[in-house]
């Protein structure tokens, strides 16, 4: 039977291979498609049982449980210790106690300075200072006597403790310098010999300060006697106490002004009777802190009263005391306003140290500061460069203002009456500026500083502000060199400014005109050489662009001006 299969078999496939080779060309035939082919998607079932695998991967892990046979083996082995890596540090700079300056240049200038401090015990303290600075003069084209000298002594005496501290001052301060500038031309030679241009004040103070870690801080007292070679003199007490305490987390301020000045003049501009003065200033200026985040405000309010006891009015005075500023990103740039007001008391000495030819016959009156409105922008540009722009609306009445006296023929025969000093206007005074600044420290030994402000003025009564500049720009570079030598430089411009100018002689032509005083610029520069840690020496030089400008109408001021010293520190 199997072989019967096998040959059928074999026969079956034979007959194939000769069917294909007798058809070898089956010919073609037409397929009419009666339906177009649409195809389908069968439905997909999805598996709805969960297949169970068992297998070693899926099973779950048996924990396993190790335990450590541990027995203490001898070793001989010891840890090297670790040192810390060497640092190359410079040495300290150590600060002395006490120091001595000595320098000298030409014009006869003469400078030195010392200072002492010493610690009576672990609380007490006792400091000193004497200064003194002058010239013997030498302007070109200056034909009465120009020389000056400052000299000054103070004393103190303090405690500090961890709950209070107090100090205790005495000083005094002389002064000389001379009327030497007038109208060129105007003067014959004759009478400038007989002029006595030279003008001595004397100031004598007494005061102290005492600091109260709980409430009272930061609280002044001290009484100012100032006086004069013409008879002037002038009496001013000026104590301010302050209080600050917390209440409900807020912090407190209170703020206490009572200032008294009284003062006369032997005589008036034309030499007729003396002046006299005097007012009493009381304030209260209570305020609140409110921080919040990165906003900050200081709410408050002043209130003044002003007593005339010779001449003025009594009157009494409301200021707004409010400031704030926001962080607006960090310390890179912070956001500040600012509403102030206050009640300034002028002095005879204060117009002094600001003005020097000021007449002896001036009127002394406070001013009334209404309101100063600000708005400014600070922060940092980089780590070591920082700015800070502002802009402000100032609204003073009783401005005080300096303007020349003028020169009237057989007035007077004082030092000052020629034409050659100046007096003190008041006036309504509104102000609009715009201060900029920029600051860099480039690194330890490279400092830089830029600043300017525009100014423009608003007067009521007087035809212009007299004496005030428009334009004011600074700029100072200080270097350090080596370790041993140092360097810098500073610059100032200051814009035109105006005054008047009055002269009435019998035998010249009188005028009476506008003045503007030309801008000027003046450049200063010092090196420096530390020989060691007591002893160095400087070289200084003032107004080194030569510039023969005007300060103040009719009185220039000395030329190059060149001054070397030594600076030595010491310890007792």
């Amino acid at each position: 039977m199997k072989q019967v299969k096998y040959i059928a078999a074999i026969l079956f496939v034979t007959q194939i291979v000769f069917a294909q080779k007798k058809d070898e060309n089956i010919g073609t035939e037409v397929v009419n498609v009666v339906k177009p082919y649409t195809p389908t998607i069968s439905d997909a079932f999805k598996v709805k049982e969960t297949p169970s695998l068992d297998d070693e991967e899926t099973q779950k892990k048996e924990n396993i449980k190790y335990t450590i046979f541990s027995f203490p083996v001898a070793s001989t082995f010891a840890p090297a210790k670790g040192k810390a890596a060497g640092v190359d540090k410079s040495p300290q700079e150590k600060i002395f106690s006490n120091y001595l300056t000595l320098a000298a240049g030409n014009f006869g200038t003469v400078n030195a300075e010392l200072f002492v401090t010493e610690n009576i015990s672990n609380t007490d303290y006792f400091g000193g200072s004497l200064r003194h600075s002058s010239s013997q003069g030498g302007i070109d084209g200056v034909f009465l006597d120009d020389k000056f000298m400052n000299t000054t002594l103070d004393l103190t005496y303090g405690s500090r403790t961890n709950t209070m501290n107090w100090n205790a001052d005495l000083g005094y301060q002389h002064q000389i310098y001379n009327w030497y500038g007038f109208y060129p031309g105007t003067i014959t030679p004759e009478t400038l010999a007989t002029i006595d241009e030279q003008q001595t004040y004397h100031t004598l103070y007494v005061g102290g300060r005492l600091g109260l870690n709980n409430i009272l801080k930061e609280s002044s007292v001290k009484f100012t006697r100032f006086w004069d070679a013409f008879g002037s003199a002038e009496n001013r007490f000026v104590a301010k106490p302050s209080l600050e305490f917390d209440i409900v987390e807020q912090k407190i301020k209170a703020d206490f002004v009572l200032d008294y000045i009284s003062g006369s003049f032997d005589k008036n501009m034309v030499g007729n009777a003396g002046i006299k003065y005097g007012f009493t200033n009381v304030g209260f200026q209570p305020s609140i802190k409110i921080q919040k985040d990165d906003l900050t405000v200081n709410a408050g309010v002043g209130f003044f009263y002003s007593a005339a006891q010779e001449q003025g009015e009594s009157k009494f005075f409301i200021y707004p005391q409010v400031t704030g500023s926001y962080r607006v990103v960090g310390d890179l740039m912070i956001f500040y306003a600012g509403l102030e007001g206050g009640l300034k008391q002028n002095s005879y000495r204060d117009f002094v140290q600001e003005n020097f030819f000021v007449s002896p016959t001036l009127m002394v009156a406070p001013t009334d500061q209404k309101y100063d409105i600000y708005v400014g922008l600070k922060g940092k540009l980089a780590n070591s460069v920082s700015y800070n722009i502002r802009g402000s609306y100032l609204n003073e009445d009783n401005r005080a203002l300096f303007k020349s006296n003028g020169y009237e023929e057989l007035v007077g025969f004082e030092g000052y009456q020629y034409g050659n000093s100046f007096n003190v206007v008041y006036d309504k005074l509104k102000t609009v500026s715009f201060f900029g600044e920029l600051k860099a420290d480039f690194s330890k030994n490279v400092a830089f500083g830029i600043n300017g402000t525009f100014s423009s003025y608003s007067t009521d009564v007087e035809s212009e502000a007299w004496n005030l500049p428009a334009l004011k720009l600074g700029a100072s570079l200080d270097v350090n060199i080596t370790q041993k030598w140092y360097a810098g430089t500073n610059v100032f411009f200051v814009g035109e400014r105006k005054d008047f100018a009055h002269f009435a002689s019998l035998t010249q032509p009188t005028f009476d005109t506008e003045v503007t005083l030309d801008s000027f610029f003046d450049l200063n520069a010092h090196i420096g050489y530390k020989h060691s840690e007591r002893l160095t020496f400087f070289l200084k030089g003032n107004n080194l662009a030569n510039q023969d400008y005007q300060r103040w109408l009719n009185f220039p001021v000395q030329g190059l001006q060149v001054l070397g010293g030594a600076n030595y520190k010491f310890d007792f």
